[in-house]
Parts: C-alpha cells; structure tokens; sequence
C-alpha cells in the first residue's frame, strides 16, 4: 500500500508498472474499492502505463488529515481530490477512468482542468450530477432502482448503514450486476474497505447533497458552482456501459455525446452489470489503449 499526502487526505493507493509509464488513474465506485480493478492492472502494465488505482475518501485505508474537514462525499470533492492526487504524485496529465464516484470524480476533472486529461473513459456516460434538477421525479422503475438513496436520506438509514453496511452493499453488489455470481472471498476482499471511519459520514453526506438535503463543503463551492453548469468534456472520451446495469439501465448513456465535444465512443457491453470493471477488465483495458492509440 502507497501513500499520497495531499491538502485534505492522506491516499491510499496501489500502484503497477514503471514509474516512466503513461500514467493511468483507474477510479472505483460505490461501494467498491482499488479491487474492482484488480484484472485490470498487468495487461496495461504490459502496454507500457503506470497505473494508479487510489482508494476514495471514507475508503480503505484513505484518511482525513485533520478532525475539522467536512466528511463530504459531494462530487466537487472528489474531482478535487483526483486533482490533488495528481499534484502530490507529480503528474502532469494522465489517463482517467472511472465508474460511479470514481466515473464522476474523472469527469469533474475532464470537464474543469482537461489539460489533466490525456483521455477519459466514463463507466456509465457523464457522471456530472444535475444538482438543480434533482427535485424532478424520475420515472416509477428508476425511482425504485434508486431506493438506497432515500434510505440514506433517513437518519434510519444513517443507523442502517452503520449497523448493516456489509448486508447493504452486499446486496446493492447483487441487484446492480445481476449476472455477476461474485463468491464470499470477493466480496470480504472488498468489504474491508467499508469499515473506513469516514464511510458512513462520506456515504450519506454524498447521497443528502446531490438531492440538496444537506450542505456541501464551504470550501469547495466554486467548483460546485462550476459543475452546476454541466460543463461540456473535450478530452478524448469512451464510454462504457454494462447492457446488464441494474441501477442505471445502459438507455440512460444513449445522450450523453451531447455532453462530450472532443472524440467520442460509447460501448454497450454484454451480460456485464454496474460492476463492470470486475466483470470485464478487458473492455476497460482496451477503452484505456485505444485512447492511447
């Protein structure tokens, strides 16, 4: 395990490859971790990149560095702590995937400092959140796909998280990648992770916030100001989407492009679920090499 210290975290973060790789940051998801990238890492080693996969505030081993620091998980943070780990790293620009959080901390960066970005591959299409738009219902099925969210909006379900993250996320691991037969191993690999100290505070924050039920860091108002005008992304973009998602059906990424004004790609991939880089790395390797061309 890896360290970078940056103005707000302490990251935690694996790494593969030569120092004088292409740098490639891979970003996981909620509730996931670095594992979700795991088959991912030798076959873009062997392509010649530095891959970096950290571990999102309120996960693993990633701390605050100070007891006052908001425990935000709001979307402005984290593109902002991908900028920083970039800075504490030293690199200049890189490759940036992602998927759910990490999709969006990938896109946030894309979007407002693209000169970071050599190329980017969003799991699930544009992963900048529509704050202002967040009060408009959904249709009857997606309403229901996004349960957890109104849970977390409930201080029953701050006390459920809490007490039953592991039965919580195990079962969100089951309905979003319905064919997706993980064993126990895998899971507990994982869910060490989610007994982060900051998980449930960074958990629910993120979920309270993008429906404007709770506010969001002082500090990083500006960027969320930004954000609010869902910026067009002119990096080089492939986007990815499991046919299989079971909380956000692949018709949903069918728009996107609008959002894009570089080179733009999307690709539907079979059988796959919401966890897609865990069901198959290779598609997120070979989005990773033909950014690179």
């Amino acid at each position: 395990m890896l360290f970078a210290r940056t103005p707000t975290l302490d990251i935690a973060y694996e790494a593969g490859g030569l120092e004088g790789g292409i740098p490639v940051i891979l970003l996981h998801g909620f509730p996931d971790d670095a594992r979700a990238y795991d088959g991912c890492v030798a076959p873009l080693v062997e392509h010649g990149c530095r891959v970096l996969v950290p571990y999102l505030r309120g996960y693993g081993q990633t701390r605050f560095l100070h007891a006052s620091t908001p425990r935000s998980g709001q979307q402005a943070a984290l593109g902002a702590d991908l900028r920083d780990f970039m800075d504490a790293l030293g690199i200049e620009k890189a490759v940036l995937g992602g998927y759910d959080w990490g999709g969006r901390a990938a896109c946030v960066v894309s979007a407002l400092w693209p000169e970071r970005a050599i190329g980017l591959v969003s799991i699930n299409g544009y992963n900048i959140q529509n704050i202002a738009q967040s009060g408009r219902p959904a249709e009857a099925e997606q309403e229901y796909r996004h349960w957890y969210q109104w849970y977390f909006n409930t201080e029953r379900g701050r006390a459920g998280l809490a007490a039953n993250r592991h039965e919580i996320c195990r079962l969100l691991w089951k309905l979003w990648s319905p064919n997706w037969n993980f064993s126990d191993t895998k899971y507990a690999a994982t869910g060490v992770s989610f007994d982060n100290p900051d998980f449930v505070d960074v958990v629910i924050q993120s979920y309270r916030h993008r429906h404007r039920n709770a506010p969001g860091d002082p500090a990083l108002e500006a960027i969320e100001q930004l954000l609010a005008a869902q910026p067009h992304i002119g990096v080089p973009t492939i986007v990815l989407h499991g046919e299989a998602d079971g909380v956000g059906p692949a018709e949903q990424s069918e728009g996107a492009f609008k959002h894009f004004a570089g080179r733009y790609e999307r690709r539907v991939i079979p059988v796959a679920g919401h966890f897609l880089p865990h069901e198959a790395p290779e598609a997120v390797v070979t989005a990773v090499r033909d950014l690179l061309g």
